[in-house]
């Protein structure tokens, strides 16, 4: 069976079900490259000596993805929690990979 490539391709749920399992591992993927690029902050941080929480870039990264929740016609308030999560498992990883933790 070939993974289709929209939602409106699907006849079965069989076929619904492989496209939400081909996206979901496309996501652990970008969420993986998401922590490589956290990891590289976290280098540039211990090297000029900055914190792992800088307030003002968690609200700019929570308001840019509300803006594009609304964009792409998701829920803002949803993207926004989901987004404090991932922010807060972000400056936790950069926060032990900075020894202060």
């Amino acid at each position: 069976m070939t993974t289709p490539q929209k939602p409106q391709d699907c006849s079965s749920m069989a076929e619904v079900r492989l496209g939400i399992d081909a996206l979901d591992k496309q996501l652990v993927q970008l969420l993986q490259l998401r922590a490589r690029f956290i990891d590289r902050a976290t280098e540039l941080k211990q090297g000029n000596g900055w914190p792992a929480r800088i307030p003002e870039r968690v609200e700019e990264v929570v308001m840019n993805a509300r803006r594009e929740a609304e964009v792409q016609g998701l829920d803002p308030d949803l993207i926004e929690q989901l987004w404090r999560q991932l922010i807060d498992w972000s400056i936790d990883r950069e926060e032990t990979g900075l020894g202060r933790k």
